[in-house]
């Protein structure tokens, strides 16, 4: 289980447009990451639309976000260019980030028990340091949650 002040761990992933990423490479800045189940579904969609639409507010404030889920780095590409998303989207259909940040869970979805990925954001700092965890956000009010905590900080 991580938690606030620890190392967020590093990892390395393709992005929406087959790219290489790592953590490790936005050393130096503030990282939203948050994992979600699945592109073009009705929550995530809402949650990664309300991301762009505050993608402004966040660069303004010097801050990367990052969704991670473990659709394919071709599904990515497709949800991103359909919802006009700014921000880097991972491919982790091994779950190697999703298992390292412990959102791999069991799920109850329609009565039937599965694992799944449990929506979850995380704050990075700077240093690379596990600033806040925000477990099962809801998707149309996470960035702005965010955006209020970000401006609380100062």
């Amino acid at each position: 289980m991580l938690t606030v002040g620890t190392k967020a761990p590093d990892f390395t992933l393709l992005d929406k447009e087959g790219n290489t990423v790592s953590l490790s490479d936005f050393f130096g800045k503030k990282i939203v990451l948050y994992f979600y189940p699945k592109d073009n579904t009705p929550g995530c969609t809402k949650q990664a639309c309300a991301f762009a639409s505050a993608y402004d507010d966040f660069k303004s404030k010097d801050v990367t976000v990052i969704g991670i889920s473990k659709d394919s780095v071709a599904s990515h590409k497709k949800f991103a260019e359909k919802y006009s998303l700014p921000f880097v989207l991972l491919s982790d259909p091994e779950l190697v980030a999703i298992k390292a940040y412990d959102v791999w869970q069991e799920k109850k979805m329609c009565g039937k028990v599965g694992m799944g990925v449990v929506r979850t954001t995380f704050i990075i700092d700077e240093n690379g340091n596990i600033e806040k965890i925000m477990p099962k956000v809801k998707p149309d009010t996470n960035a702005q949650e965010i955006l209020e905590y970000l401006a609380s900080e100062k």
